[in-house]
């Protein structure tokens, strides 16, 4: 990034406008910069005014026209930071068209003189008259090279011994600002005596979760947990190990991600929340609902927060939830093209700049999802379970430990079969509140053991998915026949009939 920049000032660009959250870090690459290029250095705030950075000039100068209308004073060939001045490039400043005015005229005489205006900021924010006179620069969050120096400082300063491989640390700090390493560092010595990876790996899911768009899940959901969708389970299966250092090494190539499209409740996300223990690595969830914003080019900036973490981070997963809601806005003509442009930014960045990424999709349906995205992913038919997977999902539910339980139950002591014909089309998701509705059932008998009368009873009181849903289940199957491989494995013969659909009375 300082030989971009350099090459930037060197070549007279008039105006670079760096993104970032870490002014410290930033600051010293353009001070480097400057040094390079034999350039003075100017910093302006709005509480601290334009002073010169090496000699501690204090002009006084605090508003920020009047900073603009300095540049015609300045020496040639100087460097001017501009602090949070993206706040004043809004139509919502007062005096926003005298601003805007000053800043074109500044960028203008500055490139006349070789002077650089640099605008420090944590969003893009470009006026459009000014667009073809500034150019942006997104800094990526620092590389573990970066993580381990301040991770030695911290180290040092507390007389910490570091482990020979620090692998384990970096990763888990790997996303964060270097400030937020700093931290998370001193909080794990302070908490501790050390300095340990699950404590930062703590700290860094709750700094991600304060941007309001990703969340990193941390939910212990393995495929034993999961009734049915062998086909869907064996495919992540087997490819668990390819975003280890040894599979890259032998040059496998990773798969970009999959596409899970079925009826809610049967099994999707649950398969989502598994992939990260099946490959070992962080579980990233964008839901798709949170990437919009209703400021011009926010939708634009949540992608590219949500995928410069995603880099940091990876070797990780990235669900995006409820993708279908995400593309439901492309040709609106209330939506300004600005979910075009979002769909237009995942797709080049999935083809170009997904190293070590893996993408999980999971949608109700598939018509509103774009083809560039479905060409690049493996799409799968997550339907209602049949018999032998309602087998496994009785059996999942009634032996699973919940709240405080000591023992579970027993499968068993249930007739299984019985409970799976009984239960044919329903969901997965139903066939759990169907138990713990037995539960409750049991519980508010004398708090005796539930049987499979309860279960039985619960479900005389439910009605199936497939009767409640049926038209658009047959004919989400139907839209995704020779387009999507099932989850499923292929029922027995005698199976067959369970995957029907009844008729609402």
């Amino acid at each position: 990034m300082l030989t971009r920049i350099t090459n930037y000032l060197k070549a007279g660009y008039p105006c670079l406008y760096l993104v970032s959250h870490e002014e410290a870090r930033i600051e010293r690459t353009i001070a480097e910069a400057a040094a390079a290029t034999d350039r003075l250095l100017f910093a302006w705030d709005i509480a601290k005014g334009r002073h010169e950075v090496m000699a501690g000039t204090v002009e006084g100068i605090t508003d920020p026209v009047e900073i603009l209308e300095s540049v015609a004073s300045m020496p040639d060939n100087s460097l001017l930071l501009l602090r949070d001045f993206h706040l004043f490039l809004t139509p919502d400043f007062p005096g926003y068209a005298v601003l805007i005015r000053r800043f074109k005229d500044a960028l203008i005489q500055g490139k006349a003189r070789g002077i650089t205006l640099l605008i420090l900021a944590p969003e893009l924010k470009i006026p459009v008259d000014c667009s073809k006179l500034i150019t942006p620069i997104e800094f990526s969050l620092p590389d573990r090279e970066s993580l381990a120096i301040v991770l030695r400082s911290i180290a040092e300063s507390a007389d910490i011994m570091l482990p020979e491989d620090l692998t384990p640390l970096l990763a888990a700090a790997s996303g964060l600002t270097t400030g937020e390493a700093e931290d998370a560092f001193a909080l794990s010595i302070v908490e501790t005596g050390d300095i340990r990876p699950d404590i930062i790996q703590r700290e860094k899911a709750n700094t991600i979760r304060k941007n309001g768009i990703l969340e990193i899940v941390d939910y212990p959901t393995t495929l034993d947990g999961i009734g049915g969708l062998e086909n869907l389970k064996s495919w992540l299966t087997n490819n668990r190990h390819l975003y280890t250092e040894a599979a890259a090494a032998f040059g496998a190539q990773p798969p970009r991600g999959f596409l899970a499209c079925g009826h809610p409740g049967t099994g999707k996300s649950l398969l989502s929340k598994a992939c990260g223990m099946i490959f070992g690595v962080p579980l990233l969830r964008l839901k798709a609902d949170n990437l919009f914003g209703s400021l011009v080019g926010q939708s634009e900036q949540n992608w590219r927060t949500v995928h410069a973490t995603a880099k940091a981070v990876a070797p990780c997963v990235l669900w995006i939830d409820e993708v279908d809601g995400l593309f439901s806005g492309s040709g609106s003509s209330t939506d300004g093209g600005t979910t075009d442009r979002v769909i237009k930014s995942i797709i080049q960045d999935m083809q170009d700049h997904s190293e070590g990424i893996f993408y999980v999709f999971t949608a109700n349906d598939i018509d509103k999802i774009p083809d560039p995205v479905i060409d690049r992913v493996k799409t799968w038919l997550v339907d209602l379970p049949h018999h032998e997977e309602r087998l496994a999902i009785w059996r999942i539910h009634i032996a699973m430990l919940r709240q405080k339980q000591t023992t579970p139950w027993n499968p068993e002591e249930f007739d299984l079969q019985r409970l799976a014909e009984a239960s044919e089309g329903y969901s997965g998701r139903q066939i759990e509140e169907v138990w713990c509705n037995a539960v409750t059932i049991a519980l508010n008998d004398g708090f005796r053991p539930p049987t499979t009368e309860d279960a039985l009873a619960s479900l005389a009181n439910s009605t199936p998915t497939s009767k409640t849903m049926g038209a658009a289940i047959q004919a989400r199957r139907d839209r995704l026949k020779g387009r999507a491989t099932e989850a499923s494995l292929k029922p027995t013969a005698t199976e067959t009939k369970t995957r029907k659909i009844a008729k609402a009375a």
